[in-house]
Formats: C-alpha cells, sequence, structure tokens
C-alpha cells in the first residue's frame, strides 16, 4: 500500500509465503503494509527467535532500492525526497544479515523480491537499478528475485513472478535448497523469455531441505 507507486502482490506474495512456511513447520512472524517502526519491531522479534535455534528465513516484498551500494527495503509511509532519506525511512538490509549473525543459529535464508523499479530514483543523483550484490555472512543464502543491477515483475495474477515460482516448488520434497532455487530460477526466466534471472549469493555449509 504504497502512496508513490502502489504494488498489488507483496501483501499476497507474503501471506502466501508465511502460509507455506507455517504447513513446513516454520514459526512465522507476518506483517503486511508494515511501516518503519514495524519493520524494525518485527525483525528484533525475528533476532529474538533466532537466537534459540534453528534455521532463520527473513522474507520481504516490496519495494527495494540501491543507493552507494547499499539495499534498502521500503517500508510504507517512507518519505524519500533525496538519496540521505534512503537511511532514515527505510530498513538497511545488512541489518538483516547483521541480526541473523548476531543470532549464531547456524543456517539462514534472506529471500528479497525487491526489485521493482525505483519509484523515486526521479530525485536520487544516482539511479541504479534493482539492489546491489551482497556478501553472504558464513552458513546463510540471499535469494534475489533478479539479478543484481536488474528489475523484476511484479506479476499479473495474484503472485509476483518470482514468488509464484517459488510456491510452487517450495513444498517439494527431497530437494535441497540450491536445487529449490534453481527450478525457481529456470520457472522465472520461462515465464520472462529470459528477461529476469533469479539469482542467489551462498555460503551454506551445511545442508537443508524445505520438506524432507
Amino acid at each position: 500500500a504504497y502512496r508513490e507507486a502502489p504494488l498489488k502482490n507483496p501483501a499476497n506474495d507474503a501471506r502466501d509465503i508465511a502460509a507455506a512456511l507455517t504447513r513446513l513447520g516454520f514459526e512465522v512472524i507476518l506483517r503486511t503494509d508494515a511501516t518503519l517502526p514495524q519493520m524494525e519491531q518485527a525483525i528484533d522479534a525475528f533476532y529474538d527467535r533466532l537466537r534459540k535455534g534453528g534455521t532463520g528465513l527473513f522474507y520481504f516484498a516490496g519495494h527495494g532500492l540501491q543507493v552507494g551500494g547499499v539495499n534498502y527495503l521500503v517500508p510504507v509511509g517512507a518519505r524519500l525526497q533525496s538519496e540521505s532519506d534512503a537511511r532514515y525511512q527505510t530498513v538497511d538490509a545488512g541489518r538483516v544479515l547483521g541480526k541473523m549473525e548476531d543470532a549464531a543459529n547456524g543456517l539462514n535464508i534472506v529471500i528479497l523480491d525487491a526489485c521493482r523499479n525505483n519509484p523515486f530514483a526521479r530525485s536520487f543523483r544516482s539511479a541504479a537499478q534493482g539492489l546491489a550484490k551482497m556478501d553472504a555472512p558464513t552458513g546463510s543464502l540471499i535469494a534475489y528475485a533478479t539479478a543484481p543491477g536488474s528489475v523484476a515483475a511484479d506479476g499479473e495474477g495474484r503472485n509476483g513472478v518470482y514468488t509464484r515460482n517459488l510456491l510452487q516448488h517450495l513444498g517439494t520434497r527431497g530437494l535441497s535448497v540450491e536445487e529449490m532455487f534453481k527450478r525457481v530460477r529456470l520457472g522465472v526466466v520461462a515465464d520472462t523469455q529470459k528477461t529476469q534471472v533469479p539469482w542467489e549469493a551462498s555460503s551454506l555449509t551445511g545442508d537443508f531441505r524445505f520438506a524432507d
């Protein structure tokens, strides 16, 4: 429910991913149309639960932007008149990675369906497209809806193109997490005639399957 450049899919995407993860045994914190304080509170709650152990997964659908090579996740109500506002009006994606590292819980996955066109680019000095590449801390995997510096499609149906394919494969039994994301990539590439190519950065040191 962005004031500028609203998106029709992300709330559906978040609800559907939350439902899928709940079925797979995850304990889920769901926020839709979240303001900055609500996003920050949810990240703190996420950190508290991660410290108890288990596999962590952070999913975001919505507007994301990069400023000076830093990725920012845009909450509802963000007022972005210039680049410097990003630091104070949005959530630095690096904060999420930092919380995961601090929790020391072993295995973490970050999924960013946040590479749509930056609606604020006209007021920015450097209007870089999409998100910047982030290095995955040891024991983690970062999945992007499209390659760094590229833009993803919002989708025509209930879900965005990337999340629709993610939902299709998330519960497939026996797939390693790497193979699951590979299938998602192949599906998105086919659906978009190769204009959108999902991408992952991984430093996983163990094996993980969403469904055995």
